[in-house]
């Protein structure tokens, strides 16, 4: 069962929670969702399904990186070469010495 109440009803009467498997609370006054109360019974199946949801977003997010990924490979004759040193042949290359 499921039931909207209000912040001070929920402080006032906490046993109804246990009457219901899912409460949302809300600002009276507002209309504004402050939060929900979930039963121990849903608790664990709703923990999987946001942990799950979580692990999709990070795979998403390195799936996005990993395209990018070795995009640019360094030519052998630059590896373990300095900025300078890389510019310094590119211009003896381009102008001679």
């Amino acid at each position: 069962m499921t039931t909207k109440m209000g912040i001070r009803d929920v402080v006032r009467n906490f046993s109804e929670l246990e009457k219901y498997d899912y409460v949302e609370i809300e600002d009276k006054k507002t209309k504004e969702p402050k939060g929900m109360f979930i039963s121990p019974k849903l608790a664990k199946e709703l923990k999987e399904i946001i942990e799950q949801k979580a692990k999709e977003q990070r795979e998403e997010k390195v799936n996005f990186i990993k395209k990018f990924a070795g995009f640019l490979e360094v030519e052998d004759r630059f590896k373990d070469k300095s900025y300078k040193e890389i510019r310094e042949m590119i211009a003896k290359e381009k102008y001679g010495e």
